[in-house]
Order: structure tokens, then sequence, then C-alpha cells
């Protein structure tokens, strides 16, 4: 199956965040490419916003590697040297262990879409830029702590 048919694959809401921080990824689904395909070493993702939305919270990976392209609309990539235009077929790629933290907004009145790709690793520890909060990555379960490894609580 080498051709992946994306229609045949669901389009996913939601986030996994806190319920606090939920709310934040309204206007964002994505398409697990690389789940659908078998794949195991690496996850790929199709993810579009709609006009407002952003892909995730601010972050940084301590172990896994992101590479994204553009395919469809204007995007705006913000980290921590500010914001920087997206267009079609523009690259950003984000190694392990930098501490910029990044994501992508559609400040643009269309969705957007782009494909992005990152290592799968057994475990993973994620950092969140804004506010105080990591997330750790064992044995397929996420848990969401403060910075300081204490549990959070909803607000």
């Amino acid at each position: 199956m080498p051709k992946i048919d994306l229609s045949a694959i669901p389009a996913r809401t939601g986030s996994s965040y806190p319920a606090q921080y939920q709310g934040q990824m309204e206007g964002r689904s994505q398409k697990r490419l690389g789940d659908a395909a078998g794949l195991t070493q690496f996850g790929v993702n199709q993810v579009r916003l709609a006009p407002g939305a952003l892909s995730s919270l601010r972050h940084w990976h301590e172990q896994q590697d992101e590479f994204l392209i553009v395919t469809e609309g204007d995007l705006v990539l913000i980290d921590d040297t500010g914001e920087t235009a997206l267009a079609v077929g523009d690259c950003c790629a984000f190694p392990a262990g930098d501490e910029n933290g990044h994501h992508i907004a559609n400040k643009s009145e269309n969705d957007g879409v782009f494909v992005v790709m990152g290592t799968r690793t057994p475990t993973e520890t994620g950092w969140y830029s804004d506010i105080d909060m990591k997330v750790e990555v064992a044995d397929g379960q996420m848990a969401f702590l403060r910075k300081d490894g204490s549990v959070m609580g909803d607000k």
C-alpha cells in the first residue's frame, strides 16, 4: 500500500492537553498518515488549521526531532525569535534538544495545512515555553506535570 488514501483516514480533533488548555486547540484537526501506513519509526501527520487556530501550545522536545512542510495556505511560525511567515513549500526543522519553543498559527482567513514528521522514541519529555507545564511520555502514556515535576490540577 505505497499510496495512502487520504480520504480513508479520519480527521482527529481535540487535544490530550489538560482541560484548562484544550480550548486553545479549537480549529485544529489532524490525520495520522504514518499510523495509517503502518510506520513505526517516525510519525507523520497532516495538520489542518482553520482561521485563528494553533497547531499546539508552544513547546520543544528533549529527544525528538520535528520537521514540517506547508502544503496549503499561509501560516505563521511563532518561536522564541518572533513570527515568521510561511507559505506553500516552506519548511521548518526543530532539532531535538533545541530549547526554542515553537508552534504554528493560522492568522489568515483561509485554512492552512502542513505535514509534520517526527521521531518516535520510547520515552520523551516536552517543555511548554509559555506556561508552567511539561509532558513526560513513557510506555505510550502521557503525564502532564508542572515544570518542577509536581502534579497539575485543573484550574
